[in-house]
């Protein structure tokens, strides 16, 4: 029997009476959302350690982001169509699994010492994400008022940051606080023999981390199956989980999600701001090694890598406030911006100047992620899952801006590289510009459709 009712996939959904958030169900979202910011952070230290380890260039050390990232822009379809079939919720728990399974990985890569093997486990942890994440976002924007979405996925993304805030802290620890790591010339020196148990012995410290990850996942995923979640609607419990493609067939005409120019145009931001904001990350332990910025020590430098993610966390909960009262779009544009003037100053100046500007850029970056993506999707309607998977598919600018900028440090230097992540900052700005004029979503009717 076919119901009247409202769209409650839809960024623009709204009903008779103004809904109220889901305070459970934003519960269950942040926890998600911090634990994929916590293992994405871990990649800033990986990277350093497996670089001294295996004696990598920057272009090869890259690889770490370029094998993690594209899984997102491979496994994002695939993720859409979960989505439509299964729901919200079931395909967060599958998601879940996968990302557990992909943190096991690291425990043969450990333990013989294969970088091989690390990226093949990156990639399966990455295309667990790709999954909870195709379902995360657009979940977050449908459990409450559709004029406080950025604002609710900002707040949201705030525990993302918290994630990424601690997780150089217990990574510095446990990772690179037990590696000794020896020089490139002492290296050079052992034999072949001693040479792979060196790096079987440094290697070895991921393994407790990414062995306690694995475990907590899937206590999450078996969590949250067995949870029930509803539809926050006052027209009554009409499904366990939203599922976005149940509505298509609700469209009088057929749509396509190509025909969405702030989609498309939000496609390109969302690839730049992984791309800059992936780059920095990976390479700030780098940057502040180097004699004319800071001259710090791997582990010493990670700690740094706090203040860059503690800024975009801050940054996430004062913006979540300020969207309250403040268009997306100007704040978009103001934090855009002045990114980009930081990013530039990083470049062309030295010591603790250059160290701190590129430091501060983690609190400008803070809302520009939920910023862009709450923009793209607004208005999507049916299209909302499948808006999501392209979104997240542009994730790969974490994968192909980070290798390019790590094959330009090789040629012309680390600092100068990061010509790069100043460029994407304004393509940002140009899209916030253009969104201050946009208008709120839209709280249209859908015609009839089945309850699910």
């Amino acid at each position: 029997m076919a119901d009247t009712i409202r769209n409650i996939s839809s960024p623009g959904y709204t009903d008779d009476l103004q809904p109220k958030t889901d305070v459970r169900a934003m519960t269950i979202a942040t926890a998600l959302i911090f634990m994929v910011g916590f293992l994405t952070c871990l990649n800033n230290i990986v990277i350093p350690h497996l670089k001294s380890i295996f004696e990598l260039d920057y272009a090869e050390a890259m690889l770490v982001q370029f094998a993690f990232f594209t899984s997102y822009f491979v496994f994002s379809y695939p993720s859409g169509a979960i989505v439509e079939k299964f729901g919200y919720k079931q395909t967060m728990a599958v998601g879940l699994l996968v990302m557990a399974a992909g943190a096991a990985g690291f425990i043969p890569a450990a333990k013989y010492a294969v970088f091989s093997m690390f990226l093949a486990a990156l990639i399966v942890l990455a295309a667990g994400m790709t999954v909870v994440q195709v379902a995360l976002n657009p979940y977050v924007t449908v459990i409450g008022p559709p004029a406080t979405a950025s604002s609710r996925l900002n707040l949201a993304q705030a525990f993302n940051s918290f994630g990424t805030f601690i997780a150089p802290f217990l990574g510095s620890l446990v990772i690179l606080g037990g590696a000794k790591p020896l020089s490139s010339a002492a290296m050079n020196l052992l034999s072949p023999a001693k040479l792979q148990a060196y790096r079987e012995l440094q290697a070895n410290t991921v393994v407790l981390p990414y062995l306690g990850m694995a475990l907590l996942l899937v206590l999450l995923a078996i969590a949250l199956a067995s949870m029930h979640m509803h539809p926050h609607s006052t027209t009554g419990d009409r499904t366990q989980d939203f599922r976005p493609g149940a509505f298509a067939e609700a469209l009088s005409e057929p749509d396509t999600i190509w025909r969405h120019p702030w989609l498309l145009f939000g496609a390109v931001g969302i690839f730049t701001y992984v791309g800059a904001e992936v780059t920095i990350g990976s390479l700030l332990v780098n940057f502040l090694g180097l004699h004319n910025i800071a001259n710090m020590s791997e582990a010493k430098a990670a700690d740094y890598l706090m203040v860059y993610w503690g800024g975009a966390m801050f940054g996430r909960f004062i913006g979540s406030a300020i969207l309250q009262r403040l268009k997306t779009g100007k704040l978009l544009s103001f934090n855009a911006i002045v990114a980009l003037l930081l990013t530039v100053l990083a470049m062309v100046s030295q010591g603790s100047i250059a160290m701190y500007a590129l430091l501060l850029v983690g609190l400008f970056n803070s809302i520009m992620f939920p910023s862009i993506f709450t923009l793209s999707i607004q208005d999507l309607g049916p299209l909302t899952s499948k808006g999501s998977s392209l979104l997240v598919a542009s994730f790969i600018g974490g994968a192909l801006i980070p290798e390019a900028t790590g094959k330009l440090a090789d040629m012309i230097g680390l600092q100068h590289s990061f010509i790069l992540t100043a460029l994407c900052y304004v393509y940002i700005l140009g899209f916030g510009i253009a969104s201050i004029r946009r208008p709120e979503g839209s709280a249209d009717l859908l015609p009839p459709v089945e309850s699910v």
